[in-house]
C-alpha cells in the first residue's frame, strides 16, 4: 500500500490470516532502537505504518522513493491525502478487517499512474502491543517487477523454444526428403518417417546402428568408412555441402538411385552429420524414357526419309514388275496345250507376284494415311510377311513353319495396321533366336475360335519361337510403351505396345501366353458380322465383256501400254493406245471411248491434267478413268483420286485385278 496514485489492480492474490505483531513474545533478541532505525532506512523493502486514524505514522526511504514524495507530504497525513480517491475507497473495507485484528498477504500486478505496471508483494500486519487492541498496521512491500519480467521472458523464450522444436520436429517428420542423422562414429541417431518409407525400415530398428550397414550398398561401404575415418582424424570433409547422386540400399536388398546433400552440426561440442536424401528413381526412369522417345523420333525421321525414297523406288520397280507379271499371265494362257512350259511360266508369274507383295508390304509400312477399314485376309498378311522376311530367316538359320487354317474368314479392319502387328511379331520371334543354340524355329498358325454366346466369332494368330522366352520379372512390363528387352540399338520399345493398341482398337487382344519353352504371342480379332471366308486360290476373272466397250490406254512406257492392251483385248475390249497425254486428247477428239486407263505420272501431260481436259470436253468420261500408278505413297496422288472419285490400280497388278476394276467402272 505504500504508494500513491494507484489507478487499479489486476491479478492480485489476497491471503488473510490472524497473525498479529505484539501478541507473541519475540523469538529473536531485541535490536538497539538506533540500529533498528538504520536498518529500516537502508533495506530495499518498502515499510510504512498506518495508525488507527488512517494517518501515516512512518514511511522509510524506500517507501518514499517509490511514492516519489518527500516525508512531509506523507508522515502525519491521512491515506486519503496520499492515495488516489478510488484506491483509497477500495482499501477502506480492507483496513476495517486489518484493524479488527486480521493480517493480509497481497501480491500481483498493479497499474500505477506514475510508476506504470509493477509486480508487488505486500504484507499488512496489525500491531497489538501487549495483546491489547490494534494500534497500527505495519505495511511491508517488495517490488518484484524485474524478477517477474525476467521469469515471464524466460517462460516466453522457453515456450518459443518448445514451439521451435515442435516446428522443427514437424518439419522433419513431414519432410518429403529422407533425413538421416548420425553421430561422429557414423551411428544413426535420427531417422525420419520419409526415410522409413524410402528405405523400408523402421526408426526403432535402425537407431544406434552404423549407417553404412543400413543404407550403403556393400560395394561402397569401404569407401564410406574410409571417408568417415578421415573426418574423425581431422582430415578434409570432401562431400559436405555437395549435391551428389549415389546408389542406396533398401531393406529388401534392392538398390536405387538417390540425390544426397550432407552437412555437419555441432551441438554442445559434439559433431553430428545429417543427410537429406531424395529418391530419384522416377527421374532416372523419366530420363531413360525421354531418351527412348528421342530415339523413336529419330527412327521416325529415318522412316519418313525412307518412305520418300521408297516412293520413287516403287514407281521405278513397279513398272517392270507389272510387265513381268502381265506377260507371264498372258504367256501362261497361251501355253495351255504345253503343260511343261505352262508350269515354268506359272513359276515365273508366282515369283513376280511375290516380288510385288514384298514391294507392297514395304510401301504399306512407310505409308502415312488415315485408317481405312475393309475386309482383311489374315492368311495373306502372314504370307506377305513371310515373303518379306524370307531372306532374314534363312540368313539367320531360322526355320519358318506356316500352319494357316484354310477358308479363314476375313476380318473387318485396317489391313496396313494389322499387317504391322503380324510383321512385328515375326520380326521379334526371329530376333529372339539370334543367340539361341540348337533348334531355331518359328511356328506361325491361324485359326477360328470356337463360337461363344457372349461375343462374336474371332480369328486368331499365334507366333511361337524356340528362343529363351520372356523372363518372369519383365512379363508384366512387356507391353509398356518404350520398354524393351532388346540390346541397345535393336529396339525402341514401341512394337508390342503399338501392336496391342492396334489390336484393341479393332476390338481384339494381343497377349503373351504361358509356355514351358520360348515365347508364344496370340493375336485375336473379332469378325465384322458374318464375314465370307477368304478363298485360298485367286477368284476367277470376271466374265468377258463384248467388244462394244472402247478403251483408251495411256502410258508413257510402251511395254506397259502394250501389256494393258493385250490383257484387255483378250478379255473382249476394243483397245487403242497413246504414249502421251497430248496424243490421248487427239484420239479422244477423233473417236468415242467408253473408258480410259491411264498412268498417273507421265511427262508432258500427266494423268491429272489429262482427266481435267477430257472431263471438260466429255463430262461423261469423268467417272470412267482408271488410273494405274506405282507412286502409291504420293499424297498428291491420294488426294487427286479422293477428290475425283476415280478408280485406282496399284502397280504391279494382275490381270484379274485389272478386269475386276474395269467391270466395276463400266457396270450400268
Amino acid at each position: 500500500m505504500s504508494g500513491n496514485g494507484d489507478v487499479g489492480h489486476d491479478q492480485r492474490d489476497l491471503h488473510w490470516s490472524t497473525t498479529r505483531w505484539g501478541e507473541l513474545p519475540p523469538s529473536l533478541p531485541m535490536l538497539d532502537p538506533v540500529l533498528m532505525g538504520v536498518l529500516l532506512e537502508h533495506i530495499n523493502t518498502r515499510v510504512a505504518v498506518i495508525g488507527r486514524d488512517g494517518r501515516y505514522l512512518y514511511a522509510n526511504l524506500e517507501a518514499l522513493r517509490f511514492m516519489g514524495l518527500p516525508p512531509e507530504r506523507v508522515i502525519g497525513r491521512h491515506m486519503s491525502e496520499v492515495l488516489d480517491d478510488g484506491v483509497y475507497r477500495s482499501f477502506v473495507p480492507i483496513f476495517e478487517r486489518l484493524f479488527a485484528g486480521e493480517s493480509l498477504h497481497l501480491q500481483g500486478w498493479v497499474n500505477y499512474q506514475l510508476q506504470g505496471r509493477r509486480y508487488r508483494e505486500q504484507v499488512l500486519v496489525p500491531y497489538t502491543p501487549g495483546g491489547g487492541p490494534v494500534q497500527a498496521v505495519v505495511v511491508c512491500g517488495l517490488d518484484h517487477t524485474d524478477l517477474r519480467l525476467g521469469e515471464e521472458e524466460l517462460a516466453l523464450r522457453q515456450e518459443q523454444l518448445r514451439a521451435s522444436e515442435a516446428l522443427k520436429s514437424a518439419i522433419v517428420d513431414h519432410a518429403l526428403a529422407a533425413l538421416i542423422s548420425t553421430d561422429a562414429d557414423g551411428r544413426i541417431v535420427e531417422f525420419n518417417p520419409s526415410a522409413e518409407t524410402i528405405f523400408g525400415r523402421r526408426r526403432a530398428d535402425v537407431v544406434g546402428r552404423p549407417v553404412s550397414e543400413v543404407i550403403v550398398p556393400e560395394r561402397h561401404r569401404a569407401a564410406h568408412e574410409a571417408g568417415l575415418r578421415r573426418m574423425q582424424a581431422g582430415g578434409p570433409a570432401r562431400v559436405l555441402g555437395q549435391r551428389m547422386e549415389l546408389h542406396a540400399l533398401r531393406a529388401d536388398g534392392s538398390e536405387f538411385p538417390i540425390e544426397m546433400v550432407l552437412w555437419r552440426s555441432d551441438v554442445g561440442g559434439t559433431a553430428f552429420y545429417t543427410a537429406s536424401i531424395a529418391d530419384v528413381s522416377e527421374r532416372h526412369d523419366a530420363a531413360r524414357q525421354i531418351e527412348r522417345q528421342r530415339e523413336a523420333l529419330r527412327q521416325g525421321e529415318r522412316l519418313t526419309a525412307m518412305g520418300s525414297l521408297l516412293a520413287g523406288v516403287a514407281h521405278e520397280l513397279n513398272n517392270p514388275l507389272a510387265i513381268v507379271m502381265g506377260r507371264a499371265t498372258l504367256l501362261e494362257e497361251k501355253c495351255e496345250d504345253r503343260p511343261d512350259l505352262q508350269h515354268d511360266v506359272r513359276r515365273i508369274r508366282e515369283a513376280a507376284e511375290r516380288c510385288g507383295r514384298i514391294v507392297r508390304t514395304f510401301l504399306n509400312m512407310a505409308r502415312s494415311r488415315p485408317s481405312q477399314r475393309g475386309a482383311v485376309a489374315l492368311n495373306d498378311l502372314v504370307r506377305a510377311s513371310a515373303d518379306l522376311l524370307g531372306y532374314t530367316y534363312r540368313s539367320h538359320n531360322v526355320a519358318l513353319q506356316l500352319d494357316l487354317a484354310p477358308q479363314l474368314p476375313s476380318v473387318m479392319g485396317d489391313g496396313d495396321q494389322i499387317s504391322q502387328i503380324v510383321l512385328n511379331l515375326m520380326v521379334n520371334a526371329q530376333q529372339a533366336l539370334t543367340l539361341t543354340v540348337g533348334e531355331r524355329r518359328v511356328h506361325v498358325a491361324t485359326g477360328v475360335e470356337q463360337r461363344r454366346t457372349d461375343r462374336e466369332p474371332r480369328v486368331w494368330l499365334r507366333v511361337v519361337d524356340t528362343g529363351p522366352g520372356v523372363a518372369p520379372e519383365v512379363r508384366a512390363r512387356l507391353f509398356e510403351t518404350f520398354f524393351t528387352t532388346k540390346p541397345e540399338g535393336l529396339g525402341t520399345g514401341l512394337g508390342l505396345s503399338v501392336s496391342r493398341s492396334v489390336a484393341r482398337e479393332h476390338g481384339g487382344e494381343l497377349v503373351l501366353e504361358a509356355t514351358t519353352q520360348g515365347a508364344s504371342f496370340r493375336l485375336s480379332l473379332p469378325l465384322s458380322g458374318e464375314a465370307e471366308p477368304v478363298p485360298d486360290e485367286p477368284a476367277p476373272p470376271p466374265a468377258e465383256v463384248p467388244a462394244l466397250a472402247q478403251v483408251l490406254v495411256v502410258d508413257d512406257e510402251p511395254e506397259l501400254a502394250e501389256l494393258l492392251r493385250d490383257m484387255l483385248e483378250r478379255a473382249g475390249y476394243a483397245v487403242a493406245t497413246a504414249l502421251s497425254g497430248a496424243v490421248a486428247l487427239e484420239l479422244l477428239e477423233a473417236a468415242r471411248f467408253d473408258a480410259v486407263v491411264s498412268d498417273l505420272r507421265m511427262p508432258d501431260m500427266d494423268g491429272a491434267a489429262l482427266w481435267r481436259a477430257a472431263s471438260a470436253r466429255q463430262p461423261e468420261l469423268a467417272q470412267r478413268f482408271l488410273f494405274v500408278t506405282g507412286d502409291t505413297l504420293s499424297p498428291d496422288a491420294s488426294e487427286f483420286l479422293k477428290a475425283t472419285r476415280c478408280a485406282g490400280l496399284d502397280k504391279p497388278f494382275s490381270k484379274p485385278d485389272l478386269l475386276a476394276k474395269m467391270a466395276e467402272m463400266l457396270k450400268p
